[in-house]
């Protein structure tokens, strides 16, 4: 599965994307979990407000199946 983080995620990661290997079937909650385990509190806080963008769908529902790749959005601040 390639992931692609942004704003506090590529912060809290130390890189902007990776190639995780996970089964196909992993929901997006198997993605956080892992991602919580690999890099910690700060990714766990991180991605506890994050949205995913999974193909041309954006959501926050961790049930989703995750597929072959994942964005994961943080809240950006501006305006």
């Amino acid at each position: 599965m390639s992931v692609r983080y942004f704003a506090a995620a590529a912060d809290a990661s130390g890189c902007r994307s990776e190639t995780l290997a996970l089964p196909h079937s992993s929901t997006l909650a198997d993605l956080v979990a892992v991602l919580s385990d690999k890099y910690g509190p700060d990714m766990k806080r991180v991605l506890s407000v994050s949205a995913y963008l999974v193909g041309e769908e954006l959501t926050r529902d961790t049930g989703r199946v995750a597929g072959p790749a994942v964005d994961i959005l943080p809240p950006f601040a501006g305006g």
